[in-house]
Parts: C-alpha cells; sequence; structure tokens
C-alpha cells in the first residue's frame, strides 16, 4: 500500500473498522441537471442505498414505484418485489448505452445502472483502492481553494463496473478526500470531478455526506455550471 493511500485509510477510519462491516446502507437524495438532459428528474429523490462492500452489489429502495427495489450487479440490473420477486429485469445493462449521445433520453435501467455503479464506487472509497486487483500510483500534486492536495491514479481490475478504468483521487493534508476525477465510459467519456464535503464519522467511519459533481476541460480546471450531479446523504448505517 503506498504511504499516500494508508494516510487515506487510517484518516478514513482505517482498514480493520472498515472490514468489520459488510453492508452499508445510505439515505440520500440525488439531483443535478444531468437528469433533467435524460428526461428523468426526481427519479433519485428520498431513495435508500444499500450495498455490499466486499463486492459489487447494490439496491435503491423504493425504485420506479412503492413497494419494488432496484438491484444491481454488473452484469444484470433487475426490478423486483419486496418478496424477491423479479417483475423486469436487464442482462448486460451496460450494453445499452451503445449509440446513446447527450440528448438520449434514459430509461428506468439506464438510471439505476448508472446511479449504482457510480454509488457503489463513491461509497467504497478510499478502502476500495486496498482490495486485490487495484493498482495505484501517486502523481503531482494539486492546487485548488488554496490548498495543495495529494493525487493517487488509480487503475481499476477488470472485474469492476465503475466510470471509468483509470480514476484520479486528490487528498488533503488530513487525508481525507476532496475530489475525485474521472471520465465516465457510458457517456462517451464526459468528464466528472466529484468535490466530496461536509465530513461527518458514522461508527468510525468518516464519510461525506454531500457531494458535486462538475465537469472539468482540458486543464482539468472545474466548470462551474451546470452542476451536473448533487448527492446529499442524511445517514449511513454499516453492518
Amino acid at each position: 500500500m503506498s504511504d499516500l493511500l494508508e494516510m487515506a485509510v487510517e484518516a478514513h477510519g482505517g482498514i480493520e473498522r472498515w472490514n468489520e462491516f459488510n453492508t452499508l446502507r445510505a439515505e440520500v437524495s440525488i439531483g443535478g441537471a444531468i437528469w433533467e438532459v435524460k428526461q428523468q428528474p426526481g427519479l433519485l429523490s428520498d431513495k435508500t442505498f444499500e450495498i455490499e462492500t466486499k463486492q459489487e452489489r447494490l439496491s435503491i429502495t423504493p425504485f420506479s414505484s412503492p413497494g419494488l427495489a432496484a438491484i444491481f450487479v454488473p452484469s444484470r440490473q433487475t426490478l423486483v418485489k419486496s418478496d424477491g420477486e423479479i417483475v423486469e429485469s436487464r442482462d448486460d445493462p451496460q450494453a445499452s448505452f451503445t449509440g446513446q449521445v447527450r440528448e438520449t433520453p434514459w430509461d428506468k435501467f439506464h438510471v439505476a445502472f448508472f446511479a449504482s455503479e457510480a454509488l457503489w464506487t463513491y461509497l467504497t472509497l478510499p478502502f476500495l483502492y486496498t482490495y486485490q486487483g487495484f493498482e495505484c500510483e501517486e502523481i503531482d500534486p494539486w492546487e485548488e481553494d488554496g490548498e495543495q492536495w495529494r493525487r493517487l491514479k488509480v487503475t481499476f481490475p477488470d472485474r469492476v463496473v465503475s466510470h471509468s478504468k483509470t480514476q484520479i483521487t486528490h487528498f488533503g493534508a488530513d487525508g481525507l478526500m476532496r475530489r475525485h476525477d474521472y471520465t465516465v465510459d457510458i457517456l462517451g467519456g464526459a468528464t466528472g470531478a466529484n468535490y466530496s464535503t461536509n465530513y461527518r464519522e458514522f461508527q468510525g467511519i468518516k464519510m461525506p455526506t454531500t457531494r458535486r459533481i462538475y465537469a472539468y476541460d482540458e486543464a482539468m480546471q472545474r466548470v462551474a455550471e451546470p452542476l451536473l450531479v448533487a448527492i446529499d446523504f442524511s445517514m449511513f448505517t454499516f453492518s
């Protein structure tokens, strides 16, 4: 483990504490300009996201209709009743984005897949980078908001579905995440600068309770308008 990653993991609560848990339940509302563009405003307001922390699985409750939940694993997206009965499903959901352009409307499965593969990554950081198969390299620091942030360039293993295979996370002097950069494969390589703020401690783990995501330009500078995605968490529960 690199010294930067080690510092970051300790700042967020430590790997021993993280490894005590297998699930994370998050109460969250997600908004922003992207949902207007994709003609799905409000679909992710006031939801419960529950993830398995050691493998890529996530549920969104309620989703689409009362009494239904969206269940995500990389190879399949399903819509299920509370008793587990499958109402609808889509195999290889990532393939359904092929050929789309910025203005292409999304259906509920597009929304569920995008939100699921994104939030599973976000909610497991920075601990995710200690998992088998992740390759980490510290690169030149970045200056923003009057601070100098150390940066970790990470290559994801093929088994993990995320925005892109290579991503960069910025850490402040306190070891906490400040910014997370990536491109989004299913959006044709659109850029994302994800700012983590308003940290609180939950059961010994420090989690950002707000995230704001913007595009960035060729110089890696944030494009202030529009605000692409706004994520607001009210509670995290580990078990």
